[in-house]
């Protein structure tokens, strides 16, 4: 069985030290950065299943660290917030950060966050071929879900994994309402909480994204307190 590898950024050494020893029991290997630039070194030099991004830290920030990562590395990333900080929350998601999580967090909530976007990850990956269309296209959108790949006009969206799971839920059930609730479990792999707006980011961001390339296409709907509905051309 594979221990998934793990990459923390954060500039707390003795958090990581602890969290080294707890994800261990765990059956995670995690690894330590303390720097913004040590983490961008780590990930230039590695493969990562996941990383924990700390916000907070002196000289580039967790935030400067995501922007500057998003322009080659698609792998997952779980945002470590101040609790309440919501300007934080937003900025990460509109990055490209897949989730965030409130400090202070238990470390059972930890693992159990980290679990459920890895289980994401794993699901897609053993999805089984003939059940799935490796190319689905409605309208002027096409997504190869073979390579993550969601194109509007023959134009690369350069969407992160969240966000082409989030688009890929909404093509293949186009017509129809699909809740908040069930953009979480299929996308981020846990139920919808009190006051969580990520999935609200994650649709907003792939609707700018369409909008850059096709500024007059708008086939996501908005159905107010209930969810979102993908309407093909």
């Amino acid at each position: 069985m594979k221990n998934e590898r793990l990459l923390l950024i954060d500039d707390d050494k003795e958090l990581g030290e602890l969290l080294v020893e707890f994800l261990d029991s765990e059956g995670f290997v995690l690894e330590l950065a303390h720097s913004g630039e040590e983490g961008l070194q780590k990930l230039a030099a590695n493969d990562y299943d996941l990383i924990l991004l700390d916000v907070m830290m002196p000289g580039m920030s967790g935030l400067d660290v995501l922007r500057e990562m998003r322009h080659s590395n698609t792998v997952p990333v779980l945002m470590l917030t101040a609790k309440g900080d919501e300007l934080d929350k937003v900025l990460g998601l509109e990055l490209g950060a897949d989730d965030y999580l409130p400090k202070p967090y238990s470390h059972r909530e930890l693992v159990a966050r980290i679990r459920a976007l890895l289980r994401r990850v794993e699901m897609e990956h053993q999805r089984p071929g003939p059940a799935v269309q490796p190319v689905l296209t409605l309208g002027r959108i096409t997504l190869d879900t073979r390579v993550y790949q969601a194109l509007i006009d023959k134009q690369d969206m350069e969407l992160t994994q969240t966000e082409f799971k989030v688009l890929q839920t909404l093509m293949e059930r186009a017509g129809q309402v699909v809740t908040k609730n069930e953009l979480y479990q299929t996308v981020l792999g846990r139920p919808l909480e009190p006051y969580d707006r990520s999935i609200d980011m994650h649709v907003s961001n792939v609707r700018k994204k369409i909008m850059q390339l096709a500024e007059e296409h708008k086939p996501i709907k908005t159905l107010r307190g209930v969810g979102y509905q993908f309407v093909a051309d």
